[in-house]
C-alpha cells in the first residue's frame, strides 16, 4: 500500500512540476508592453546613422526581463514596402522566434514563409541594441509589420565564450 502512494505522490509532484513549468515559460515572465510613441517601431537608415522612427500603428508588444531575445511586436506602417527597402537597410537572414501562442498577432512560421516567398521585408531596426542582440522589423505587403529582437554574430561567439569576430564592439567586462 506504501508503494501505491509514494507512487501517486512522485507522480502528483511531476505533474504540478510540469505544469508550472509550463506555465512560467509561456506565461509569467512576459508583460505587454505600453505604446510609447514614435520611438516604438524605427529603421536604420541605408546611409548610416541612428535609426528613424516610422509612422506605425495598432502597435502591440511583449517582453520579458528574463531574456534579451523575448521581445516581440506587432503594428502597421503607413509606407509602402518598397519606398521602406530603398530607404532603410534589408536583411537577407532574418529569421523570426517563436513568441506564446496567446501572443496571437506574431506566428514565427507564417513570418518566416512570407520573409522566403518575397511577401514581407526583413530590415534592421537597432543593431546592438544591448551587446549581441539586435531588432529586426518585418514588413509586409499589406502594411503589417513584426519586430522581434535576435542575436547577432557578436552575441553568438561572446555568449559561447568564443572570441567575438572582427569588427564587433568590445564585449562587456562581464
Amino acid at each position: 500500500m506504501s508503494g501505491r502512494l509514494i507512487g501517486l505522490f512522485l507522480l502528483a509532484v511531476a505533474v504540478i512540476g510540469g505544469v508550472g513549468i509550463w506555465y512560467l515559460q509561456i506565461y509569467a515572465f512576459y508583460e505587454e508592453v505600453p505604446a510609447s510613441g514614435p520611438r516604438d517601431v524605427v529603421l536604420t537608415p541605408q546611409g548610416g546613422g541612428a535609426p528613424e522612427p516610422v509612422a506605425h500603428g495598432d502597435f502591440r508588444a511583449i517582453d520579458s526581463a528574463s531574456s534579451p531575445i523575448r521581445y516581440r511586436a506587432c503594428f502597421t506602417v503607413e509606407a509602402e514596402r518598397a519606398a521602406l527597402a530603398e530607404a532603410y537597410v534589408t536583411l537577407d537572414d532574418a529569421v523570426p522566434l517563436v513568441a506564446p501562442g496567446w501572443f496571437d498577432c506574431f506566428d514565427a512560421d507564417a513570418i518566416g514563409a512570407a520573409l522566403e516567398a518575397g511577401r514581407a521585408t526583413a530590415f534592421m531596426s537597432v543593431a546592438q541594441l544591448e551587446y549581441g542582440i539586435d531588432r529586426v522589423v518585418a514588413v509586409f505587403e499589406d502594411g503589417r509589420g513584426v519586430a522581434w529582437n535576435r542575436i547577432n554574430d557578436c552575441g553568438a561567439a561572446f555568449f559561447d565564450g568564443d572570441p567575438v569576430p572582427p569588427g564587433c564592439p568590445p564585449p562587456p567586462e562581464t
